[in-house]
């Protein structure tokens, strides 16, 4: 079977290769996964490079998202219902760019038919998180407003839509003035231009301030870190949440402990993973019915740039973290 794998962590575009694997067999418990797509999204990079949150087993084959169709059970009643169905396949370790993969029944998620290879591929990154971290785990009412970074990521542009479908109002950070009229297109309704590279805290706060008035700021979510979420920590009203879901300037926090004291703000974590294995069956049923939903109406529907095959992965990385590109780049590895 072909797939993408790297011996040694490194730059994307230097380490991957495209080679042929002898087909894995599942154990009891899991599954023969015939991998269909999978997407490119920012913690497979950092996973490839070596500063992700979870250690490649080398050689690593990455990918922890993607759709595929159940060929095979080792075993196990779970195993025997999902076979020949059509399934998000989330692997906390990796290993969906392939075209067979072996995985836990458990991390094989039925999905509607009626959602497009591309849709499914792109189901549980972008779209759960933007669902859970806005709406079961800071629970923004409506009016509020909500600052984020990073705005103008396929993510970011989902915030933006949920916010206008649920009625909460949203800041946006930019680090170009260029990316305001595409924003504002999409429906954005504040954005602000900010480098921590050269703009100071005090500048955020302000600009922050000016949009949100008397209101405040009580919610942001961060997937940048180091100097930009310090600066977004000390934009927070009274009882302000700042929610870190990244770390791509790979920058540690640094905050005086005053930030917190003084407002007492609360700076928390949000990892997709942990959410999604600490939740039961049917909670886990509800929000894919939920995000279903949302992704047909174009709420969290993935905008998809361009699809590669596996002998592509070069290219397909350096489209992926090309800057200004609009949209997913997606690997496909098989037809339906």
């Amino acid at each position: 079977m072909k797939c993408i794998e790297f011996s040694v962590p490194g730059e994307p575009c230097d380490v991957l290769h495209c080679v042929d694997r002898v087909q894995p067999t599942p154990g009891h418990g899991e599954v023969l996964v015939r991998m269909l797509a999978s997407p490119i999204n920012p913690s497979d990079m950092m996973f490839v490079r070596g500063i992700y949150g979870v250690a490649p087993q080398l050689p690593q084959i990455p990918g922890f998202e993607g759709v595929g169709i159940v060929e095979a059970s080792g075993g196990g009643l779970k195993g025997k219902l999902l076979t020949g169905k059509r399934g998000a396949v989330l692997s906390r370790t990796g290993g969906n760019w392939a075209e067979k993969n072996v995985v836990p029944a458990a991390q094989v998620i039925p999905l509607s038919s009626k959602l497009t290879t591309a849709q499914a591929a792109t189901f549980f990154v972008n779209p759960a998180t933007a669902w859970i971290m806005t709406q079961e785990v800071l629970r923004i009412p409506q009016g509020a407003w909500l600052l984020q970074t990073a705005a103008t990521s396929s993510l970011g542009k989902m915030v933006i839509r949920l916010g206008n479908a649920l009625g909460f109002r949203t800041v946006n950070i930019v680090r170009r003035e260029s990316s305001h009229a595409e924003l504002k297109a999409a429906g954005a309704t504040a954005v602000i231009t900010y480098d921590s590279n050269h703009d100071s805290p005090e500048a955020l706060q302000q600009a922050v301030s000016k949009i949100v008035g008397s209101d405040g700021l009580r919610y942001a979510i961060d997937p940048v870190g180091g100097a930009t979420a310090a600066a977004v920590a000390n934009s927070l009203t009274m009882n302000g949440r700042l929610l870190l879901y990244g770390t791509l300037s790979g920058q540690p926090l640094q905050l005086s402990p005053r930030t917190i004291m003084q407002n007492q703000a609360a700076v928390e974590g949000f990892w997709l993973g942990n959410f999604m294995h600490n939740r039961g069956l049917i909670g886990k049923l509800k929000l894919i019915k939920r995000i279903t939903r949302l992704i047909l109406d174009g709420t969290l529907a993935s905008e998809i740039q361009a699809t590669y095959g596996p002998e592509e992965i070069r290219t397909a990385v350096e489209a992926a973290e090309k800057t200004g590109r609009s949209g997913k780049t997606l690997l496909r590895f098989g037809q339906d």
